[in-house]
């Protein structure tokens, strides 16, 4: 299979803004996703003019800008200026804040005022039960597993993700999102249990793109070629 074969959206993790709008440039990429981690990351300090220097040219495919305060009244002025720069944006919620008080409540109630929401930071089925109940069933949401996070627990994270993804069979305006990609098998992970969307880093999406089902013994051969220009580079001898 081709990686542009996948039913799995691709969407582009970053926030990298030349990396961001040079692959919402390729049809493979669906969608975009960012965080303020990511962001502080990049070296983003003006999060707004950052924002609209990438919805300038993103203006079709999904994107989600995440609240960064941790108060709820906060969050939801947050969430409601964010949600009104484009029809395409998307709006991250975390699934708590940091004193681990639910979202939910807000979640409710932004999305029966018709904003997008793309619940974030969940790793549990029961967190993906209790937004599913109080969604809207007409308006778009997402609901981002961290599968990746998951993993680095020592579980293996097919099991909830397909869980979750049983639970929003009967709200098809929600979507499954495999987050925190840590190699490209996760790609195909996602695909295989049947995930709307996986968010792939860009350095990782630049291996997909290039290593994507290549014939092992041209990638054994490459490895080679690369242990022996190494050591002719670095001059050693014996």
């Amino acid at each position: 299979m081709r990686i542009s074969d996948l039913t799995t959206h691709i969407y582009a993790d970053g926030a990298d803004l030349a990396g961001l709008l040079e692959l919402n440039r390729n049809p493979l990429i669906k969608g975009m996703t960012t965080n303020p981690t990511l962001m502080r990351k990049a070296g983003i300090a003006d999060y707004e003019r950052f924002a609209k220097e990438a919805l300038h040219e993103v203006v079709e495919k999904p994107i989600s800008f995440e609240v960064f305060s941790d108060e709820f009244p906060e969050m939801r002025r947050q969430a409601l200026k964010i949600s009104s720069w484009q029809t395409n944006v998307y709006v991250k919620i975390p699934i708590t804040n940091t004193r681990r008080e639910s979202a939910v409540p807000l979640i409710s109630e932004l999305s029966r005022e018709g904003v997008k929401i793309n619940v974030t930071a969940m790793l549990t089925v029961e967190q993906v039960r209790q937004v599913a109940a109080v969604l809207d069933a007409n308006v778009p949401a997402i609901a981002s597993v961290f599968a990746g996070r998951i993993a680095d627990t020592g579980r293996d994270p097919m099991p909830v993700m397909c869980e979750s993804l049983a639970v929003l069979r009967e709200r098809p305006q929600m979507q499954l999102l495999w987050a925190s990609v840590r190699e490209v098998l996760n790609i195909a992970q996602a695909n295989d249990c049947g995930c709307h969307i996986v968010t792939v880093a860009h350095d990782i999406l630049a291996k997909a793109i290039k290593l994507w089902d290549m014939d092992l013994e041209d990638l054994s051969l490459d490895t080679v070629k690369m242990f022996a220009g190494d050591a002719e580079k670095a001059g050693y001898c014996l």
